[in-house]
């Protein structure tokens, strides 16, 4: 995500997962499963779209009767950026202070386990490779 695009807010990251995981979609879709969780009005849906395509969160394509919304940015890209301020601001930059809490709040799964101890070679590697 550029320095230009601004970062998402909870309601419009809440939509950016959901056209990460299942493509683009019409703004009754992304209502329709976001009712499912809360209540929430179709026009508070489709103007939060609607903002999100003026930051450039979202593309928009109005070929069709229904307008149909895609994300604009890649998700590892605006994960990165919000992981790197919360880094920032909550750690004091400090990404191992940031990995402590986390696994000290919520208990990892042994596959997590493996997932990172793998991330965790793999940059050992790079290290010692440099």
């Amino acid at each position: 995500m550029p320095p230009a695009t601004p970062a998402p807010t909870n309601a419009e990251l809440e939509i950016l997962g959901l056209l990460w995981r299942d493509g683009p979609l019409t703004v009754r879709d992304v209502h329709e499963t976001i009712k499912r969780r809360r209540d929430v009005r179709y026009t508070t849906v489709l103007k939060t779209l609607q903002v999100m395509a003026e930051k450039g969160l979202v593309t928009r394509d109005d070929s069709e009767r229904s307008h149909v919304y895609a994300a604009a940015v890649p998700e590892s890209t605006v994960k990165k950026r919000l992981v790197a301020d919360l880094v920032d601001r909550a750690f004091d930059g400090s990404a191992a202070g940031l990995v402590m809490q986390a696994l000290s709040t919520r208990r990892a799964s042994p596959e997590e386990i493996r997932q990172i101890r793998k991330l965790l070679d793999s940059i050992k590697r790079n290290e010692d490779g440099a």
